[in-house]
């Protein structure tokens, strides 16, 4: 679609058929898509609490538990452009409440587990229904939005109450770390998906389905080729590059990656419409997906190290240290509307990429004796803050002028990348770090690779095509002339 096209045109383009008899619900509609992006989101911190306790009582060995994270992420990551294609077929809330309600069975069937080996299938069934859920909820927030101001809100509020999901998950590691039994602690997301599976067909309208068939062979694919990426980048934390554990599953799933494209590229009706790719700026958007992760990982991954280990903190005191990251990102994210439309998405994430990699460095000079008011505290806010400013225009970018049957695929391309990515940063910040004997070397390291995602991205946004200049930011640039 032409970025001439009128934005009366996307807004008509991008709106949802209301069903017979149904009032549109968009504020209720948004609450609960949120809701599921908070409720994932929580998880991780959520089976990272609990790893400790699991292990303890079940038996299970280091390699068993490492497939307890690692069985969510290969199927969530494995599954996203399936659970995409499927919403644009079977229907978007249909899909969406499905994996919901996947996602909330398996939360509650690992807390009566006796097994590792039925953990590690329950956790595969729990990825399935977070991808099919994350790939259709961010779909259905699109749609029930027109493109504009109203879904930028909307991509900001979503921004803000993952944030605070995950503030709040902070706190309950410190809280819970060494309270009470796992097997409650794992319990604390299904009340919230129960809700959302009650509420979500009340108050989010179904979406057109679109004619067509699933492809089986690209669907196999693409599963398999991002789900062998995925579990490639997760050994590499702990066996070299080199090694047939990394090497051979990442070889292997871009090989795969790579007939998937060939067969998107013959099929009529693919996973994946490769046309999104020739827009410069969604392009370099979804690339952006795999890199802003880096800037973000280090500080969670190296500081709760450094506050607990190093400084004798306790783990409530830790997750209060880093709580400044979440709030930063909520607090600039109720603005980010008002900022993009003032500078424009390239400036925007310039500015946000400069202060992550300006963040990063900071943290790279952090001693044993430094302050936590003057030598971190800064640059956290200074995180928080700057991926707000990365990853909503970023969004924006990524999903702007599409045909509603575009939506699915380009959520589930951005959900894509953001998996991939993550699983990337956090193997190459490992690998950086590995070798150092001191642990504030270690550091060191990992945050100077932490600054070179960020440059990376300041790169992304630098190649951005510039935007319409908006009369704020034009009465700006007056001023500075005179």
């Amino acid at each position: 679609m032409s970025a001439s096209v009128s934005e009366s045109a996307l807004e008509v383009a991008a709106a949802v058929p209301t069903e017979p008899g149904r009032r549109a619900r968009p504020a209720l509609a948004l609450a609960v898509i949120a809701g599921c992006n908070a409720m994932i989101q929580l998880d991780d911190p959520i089976m990272n609490i609990a790893l400790p306790g699991i292990r303890a009582d079940l038996g299970l060995s280091a390699l068993a538990a490492s497939w307890v994270i690692g069985a969510y992420l290969l199927a969530f990551g494995g599954l996203l452009l399936l659970g995409g294609r499927a919403g644009d077929i079977l229907g978007r809330r249909r899909m969406f409440v499905a994996g919901v309600g996947l996602f909330t069975a398996a939360a509650a069937a690992r807390a009566a587990v006796t097994g590792g080996e039925l953990l590690i299938a329950v956790r595969a069934v729990e990825g399935a229904g977070a991808a099919f859920a994350a790939a259709n909820g961010f779909v259905l927030m699109l749609a029930t939005f027109p493109e504009g101001p109203a879904r930028k809100r909307a991509i900001a509020l979503c921004t803000a109450v993952g944030a605070s999901s995950t503030a709040g998950g902070l706190l309950l590691a410190g809280a819970l770390g060494s309270v009470g039994s796992w097997r409650w602690l794992v319990l604390l997301n299904v009340p919230v998906g129960l809700a959302i599976v009650l509420l979500a067909p009340r108050v989010i309208e179904e979406t057109e389905r679109v004619r067509g068939r699933f492809d089986l062979r690209g669907t196999l694919l693409s599963a398999t080729g991002v789900g062998a990426v995925v579990y490639g980048l997760s050994q590499a934390g702990e066996h070299p590059w080199s090694s047939a554990r990394v090497a051979g599953p990442l070889l292997a799933g871009l090989a795969l990656l790579s007939l998937f494209i060939g067969s998107q590229r013959r099929t009529d009706q693919p996973i994946v419409r490769l046309a999104l790719f020739k827009d410069r700026d969604r392009a370099l958007a979804f690339g952006s997906m795999l890199v802003l992760p880096g800037a973000l990982i280090g500080a969670y991954f190296f500081l709760s190290q450094f506050f607990q280990q190093h400084h004798g903190w306790s783990a409530l005191a830790a997750a209060f240290a880093l709580l400044p990251v979440p709030l930063a990102m909520a607090a600039t994210a109720a603005v980010a509307p008002r900022i993009e439309r003032s500078l424009g998405p390239k400036l925007m994430m310039a500015i946000g990429a400069t202060a992550l990699a300006v963040e990063n460095l900071w943290l790279s000079h952090l001693r044993y004796g430094d302050a936590y008011l003057t030598g971190v505290l800064p640059s956290l806010v200074l995180l928080g803050a700057g991926m707000t400013f990365c990853v909503v225009p970023a969004t924006v970018l990524a999903t702007s002028r599409l045909r509603p049957h575009e939506l699915g695929s380009a959520g589930s391309v951005l959900n894509a990348f953001q998996a991939i990515g993550g699983s990337l940063c956090i193997a190459l910040l490992v690998t950086a770090s590995a070798g150092y004997s001191d642990f504030v070397d270690t550091m060191s390291a990992g945050f100077t690779t932490g600054s070179g995602f960020a440059a990376t991205g300041l790169l992304i946004a630098l190649a951005l095509r510039p935007g319409p200049t908006s009369t704020a930011r034009r009465s700006w640039i007056s001023r500075l002339s005179r």
